[in-house]
């Protein structure tokens, strides 16, 4: 078939490079526009786009897919399909009209759980053993349209949102071309959502990712990790905001320690929480490069007692 892509970050790629592999025409790429980036923010272009860029595939950027300069550059690039992976912008009905078949979205959650932004973060936040992908066929509400496949993927208990992201995005990419190729046979058969089951992921805020240490242990370790690596999970000390990596959550501490409070061993530093106490792994200070929990310690000079906020 005759395809136009449409995605942005770097999950996009994977389904990229299957896509490319497959046998189908991929005639352009649409992608958000390039945006200021790193201290000169200066303009750069999105992974999908350079993508496009370095094999000399055409690229659309459109600040908002209703632009009529941009729906009619998709009529005469005439796409029998448009698959869309982790594009960012909502497509209205006057552009899913124009390919034959539609635009077909790869989705990160088995829907309909998590429909929305971040449905991975989602699933690791709320403890979920099992989530998945989906390919649905794309409509004008929220993730809400009828699906062609799925697979699933079990939630290891040390996951970050951007070790299953990554996973996904792999093996989604060939979910993704089985149901293209399905479309061009005439075999693809979408099945309606059904109502039971809805939940929504809004995108993780600044606030989300602060950590709250008068929750359970378990509850810590499903924040940051959910929060890792992007919005970033954070905390205070000395009024100065830290950005944890993953914690170790331990069936048995050292007991008496309040949410928050520190105490520093020789190997380790453990953190307080509303039941054990969990092992703090990497740490970043505001302008400082990422490091251990004990060398971030040792420099700090903890004073006993003392509490992340």
């Amino acid at each position: 078939m005759r395809l136009i892509f449409a995605g942005t970050p770097a999950v996009a790629v994977p389904s990229l490079d299957a896509i490319a592999a497959s046998g189908h025409e991929l005639v352009a790429v649409v992608t958000r526009p390039d945006a200021p980036a790193g201290r000169g923010r200066r303009l750069v272009r999105s992974p999908a786009g350079e993508w496009a860029d370095a094999r000399g595939i055409e690229v659309l950027t459109p600040e908002r897919p209703r632009d009529p300069e941009f729906q009619e550059r998709l009529r005469q690039l005439a796409p029998d399909c448009m698959p869309v992976v982790a594009y960012g912008a909502l497509v209205p009905p006057s552009a899913l009209e124009i390919p034959k078949h539609g635009w077909v979205n790869l989705h990160f959650s088995l829907l309909p759980a998590w429909r929305g932004a971040a449905p991975v973060q989602h699933a690791v936040l709320h403890g979920d053993e099992v989530t998945g992908a989906s390919v649905f066929e794309l409509e004008a509400g929220l993730d809400t349209g009828p699906v062609f496949g799925t697979l699933t993927e079990q939630i290891r208990f040390t996951d970050t949102s951007g070790h299953l992201l990554d996973r996904l995005a792999v093996d989604g990419a060939g979910l993704l071309v089985a149901v293209l190729d399905a479309i061009e046979a005439g075999t693809a058969r979408a099945h309606p959502q059904p109502h039971d089951g809805v939940t929504f992921a809004p995108k993780l805020t600044a606030d989300d990712a602060r950590i709250r240490w008068d929750d359970p242990a378990f509850a810590v370790d499903r924040r940051i990790r959910a929060c890792t690596p992007a919005p970033g999970a954070w905390t205070t000390l000395r009024e100065e905001r830290l950005k944890l990596g993953p914690v170790r959550p331990i069936a048995n501490g050292p007991g008496g320690l309040r949410p928050g409070e520190l105490l520093v061993e020789r190997k380790q530093v453990l953190a307080g929480t509303a039941t054990t106490p969990v092992i703090l792994g990497e740490v970043r200070a505001a302008g400082k490069k990422p490091m251990s929990a004990t060398d971030w310690a040792r420099g700090m000079r903890i004073e006993a007692g003392e509490k992340l906020a």
